[in-house]
């Protein structure tokens, strides 16, 4: 496999864009490779001839790298997203495999820190006088996970499959001489959502280098499977093509649960990270402004995060006595099949796997219009939903939840359907393999 140079070249064309600095060659650890490589994937694409397969199992058993850039597992959607497909692609007969940065030896990455982190911040400080932490921070990590990623055997997999714009950008350079199917699942518009929540500033070089990153990715990918078509709109600034994109809904393995609510009250339950994307404050301001007709209710808040700690305060300063912050939780399911009304304020989403598990136990969903969570949770069909960051049309739909027992009944029920029918592991798995047939049935095309 050939050597690779950082930082990335394309990266440094946008940068230096930016800080309008003249073109210069690159020297040292870095050089363009792009315009051979594109020849190359050209002529290996008319070269190969791959006989029409069957999707749903029915095909070719194939050999799946399925690569992520975040630690695996770890607690979160993505984690459980990746889960869920290996298991559902083995169950076809697959060979499936797991790459993350943690799978490496920690050790000889710090090694490799040592070293690469007064390179790149030479490179960056020589050629535009400065640099800045995120920047460094994220092609060290790039650099470190594609020299461990040298020592992994890419040919012989048959699917590589990316499930982020990091990932997408290490496969890709190595698939130029490859020349594999490269799919990329986006689980987020990386630089879109850090700007919008002051995480980079606007116009900044952080966002110039990332959303190069984010353009990369998009380029180098044979297809995307995205998770909503929410997706398809921002993607598509990106250069992005439409015919390059399926949306396949996120679907899980949730075994089937009794509902059982002997509490004697209304349960109601929010499970999400407690980060400021999702909403809490939001709740807990809309249970205040509904608090006399909250007595016979219990509010269970499931998660950890950040901002725990100002949360419980907001929940002592509105003297909210029947709100229970439960923590990190291995019994969703158990806590589910106790919920009457399953509320996720989000103010920033895509397709929030607590919001299908809330479909599969029967509970009423209370929710808003972010992503692509209106693309299952149809108002007054499946759920409510209500406009993100509104907290009296989030109070007043609570409200009208907690009176109205037979709205409850008819939006779980409902929303039990769907999932039963639409958000399953074996309907995600099939449509994924089917375009992984088809892309090898078409030389990648």
């Amino acid at each position: 496999m050939k050597e690779l140079y950082f930082p990335y070249p394309y990266v440094v064309s946008a940068l230096d864009k930016h800080y309008g600095v003249k073109a210069k060659p690159l020297t040292g650890k870095t050089r363009d490779t792009g315009k051979d490589s594109k020849r190359k994937k050209k002529e290996r694409k008319s070269k190969t001839k791959i006989k029409k397969l069957k999707g749903k199992g029915g095909g070719k058993k194939l050999s799946i790298l399925i690569a992520t850039f975040w630690d695996y597992p770890h607690t979160g959607g993505l984690s459980n997203y990746i889960t869920t497909l290996r298991e559902g692609l083995r169950a076809l007969g697959h060979k499936v495999d797991i790459i993350a940065p943690n799978h490496f030896s920690q050790i000889k990455a710090e090694k490799i820190r040592e070293v690469v982190v007064p390179e790149l911040k030479n490179f960056f400080k020589e050629r535009y006088g400065t640099y800045t932490g995120k920047i460094i921070q994220s092609c060290r990590l790039l650099y470190i996970y594609e020299q461990m990623m040298q020592t992994v055997k890419l040919e012989k997999y048959d699917i590589l499959h990316a499930q982020d714009l990091f990932t997408a950008n290490i496969l890709g350079r190595f698939n130029e001489d490859l020349g594999k199917p490269l799919l990329f699942t986006p689980h987020g518009m990386f630089t879109f959502s850090r700007v919008k929540f002051n995480r980079i500033e606007r116009g900044s070089e952080e966002e110039v280098y990332y959303k190069e990153i984010e353009r990369k990715a998009i380029e180098y990918a044979t297809h995307m499977v995205i998770l909503s078509d929410s997706f398809r709109d921002p993607l598509s600034l990106l250069g992005a093509k439409s015919a390059n994109l399926t949306t396949v809904n996120t679907g899980i393995d949730f075994k089937s649960i009794t509902r059982s609510n002997t509490r004697g009250k209304i349960v109601i339950s929010c499970i999400a990270r407690l980060g400021p994307r999702k909403g809490h404050s939001d709740l807990l301001n809309a249970l205040a402004r509904i608090n006399g007709v909250i007595n016979g209710v219990e509010v269970l808040i499931v998660g950890d995060g950040e901002m725990r700690e100002s949360l419980e305060a907001q929940v002592q300063s509105l003297r909210l006595s029947n709100v229970h912050f439960l923590g990190k939780r291995d019994d969703v399911p158990s806590i589910l099949s106790k919920t009457d009304i399953f509320v996720l304020p989000t103010i920033n989403d895509n397709l929030p796997i607590s919001i299908i598990e809330a479909m599969h136990s029967g509970a009423a969903i209370l929710t808003t219009n972010c992503g692509g969570i209106t693309e299952i949770i149809h108002h007054n069909e499946t759920g409510i939903i209500v406009e993100p960051g509104n907290v009296n049309q989030l109070a007043s739909q609570l409200k009208n939840l907690i009176g109205n027992e037979a709205l409850r009944t008819k939006l779980g029920n409902n929303a039990y359907q769907y999932a039963k029918s639409h958000l399953t592991r074996e309907a995600m798995v099939d449509r994924i393999e089917e375009i992984y047939q088809d892309l090898l049935a078409s030389g990648g095309e």
